[in-house]
């Protein structure tokens, strides 16, 4: 069967973070080291080589990025400085682009400068209707009660409309994904029992992140996980007990100390990776793209100015808390918009667990998946 390929593919992918794609020579050392590779998902070698020759087709209905979670040994024990983890990374980045239904996310990953416009604007028309809304609606020196500028039920109604848009986008980039590693291939028919089965593997993987804390260094996995948990415990809290939080100045610590404790580890999580990504201790944030940095600087904003809007309104500085609500709302706006890129690794990674479980087994059985140093590609596209 003619296997089509793109030329161009490694130009293509370097604008989402890959590295010396043509170093590598295929000398095996990368998939020999990894602690998660083992048939029938080889990696890097089979992407790398898919990469390099081109296989656009075969590396968009491919599993293999999302089964490794950049430990970075592959890249240490390269001889050639190929960066193989690196370029996993971007092609995770270059596969969220294509389960992107909405096609913002290839966008935002191949121009930092629209991916700033993007939150800018974002921002400006969160800002514009927040104040309309305030200043029709409310008096800006009160922030709670009857008259407050953003009324408990407001923000609600606000928070429910994001969760819409985000759980909708969920559920359509997950099903693409789907769809692109299962759904359209003939070659591989899994019953609706082995989903059932095998569900378990999705809160698993989502919560604990125990591939990650596999791999060689803990560091890492702990802030990850704590970062991770932190938003969470933070989104539970907002859709939940909003009322409580908002009200005051008082504080209800049966409510707040988890806020609390989300916040500080959040904000902790978040200084750690920045300063890891700045001083380049480990081999995992030697590279950053910009979404990288745009992912955790709207999180250090977000995380900020919900602390100070805090302490302004326990202080009885209802203006300022108000002007810095609308600022912090802004800013939660903007790093949802993550959902489009960085957030949905946050599905896709429980996803590929779950979806490699369910394929392993025939693809064992019926030896269907050859190796890519196999195929010879027919005619470029």
């Amino acid at each position: 069967m003619a296997i089509r390929v793109n030329p161009k593919l490694i130009d293509d992918l370097e604008k989402y973070g890959s590295e010396d794609v043509s170093n590598c020579y295929h000398c095996g050392n990368c998939s020999a080291v990894c602690l998660h590779t083992k048939d029938p998902f080889m990696f890097p070698r089979r992407p790398m080589r898919g990469l390099q020759m081109g296989l656009e087709s075969k590396l968009k209905h491919s599993l293999e990025p999302w089964l490794c979670y950049y430990c970075g040994q592959c890249s240490e024990q390269c001889p050639r400085e190929a960066e193989p983890g690196e370029t996993m990374m971007a092609l995770r980045r270059w596969l969220t682009a294509q389960y992107d239904v909405t096609g913002i996310s290839r966008l935002t990953y191949r121009s930092w400068k629209f991916d700033l416009l993007f939150v800018l604007v974002l921002g400006a028309l969160t800002c514009a209707g927040l104040l309309w809304y305030g200043f029709t609606h409310g008096d800006i020196h009160v922030y709670s009660g009857p008259s407050a500028f953003l009324p408990v039920e407001f923000v609600h109604l606000f928070d429910l409309g994001l969760a819409v848009v985000v759980i909708s986008l969920v559920v359509l980039n997950s099903a693409r994904m789907w769809w692109l590693i299962i759904g359209s291939r003939k070659d591989i028919k899994v019953p609706i029992l082995h989903y059932l089965r095998g569900v378990y593997l999705l809160p698993l993987h989502f919560f604990t992140q125990k591939r990650y804390a596999a791999c060689t260094s803990k560091t890492p996995w702990a802030f990850h996980l704590v970062l991770v948990l932190g938003y969470l415990t933070m989104l539970l809290l907002i859709s939940f007990f909003l009322a409580q939080l908002q009200a005051g100045p008082e504080i209800n610590w049966r409510v707040h100390v988890f806020g609390y404790l989300a916040g500080i580890g959040i904000l902790v999580s978040t200084i750690f990776i920045l300063r890891s990504r700045l001083k380049q201790t480990q081999t995992q944030y030697k590279h950053s793209h910009s979404s990288d940095w745009m992912f955790l600087s709207l999180l250090l904003y977000v995380c900020t100015t919900g602390i100070l809007q805090h302490v302004l309104h326990r202080t009885g500085l209802d203006l300022w808390a108000n002007v810095v609500y609308v600022a912090h709302l802004m800013g939660v706006v903007g790093w949802l918009s993550r959902i489009l890129n960085k957030w949905m690794h946050l599905a896709y990674r429980p996803l590929a667990m779950f979806f490699g479980d369910l394929m392993a087994e025939p693809l064992l059985e019926t030896k269907k998946i050859p190796e890519v140093a196999q195929m010879q590609p027919a005619r470029a596209a």
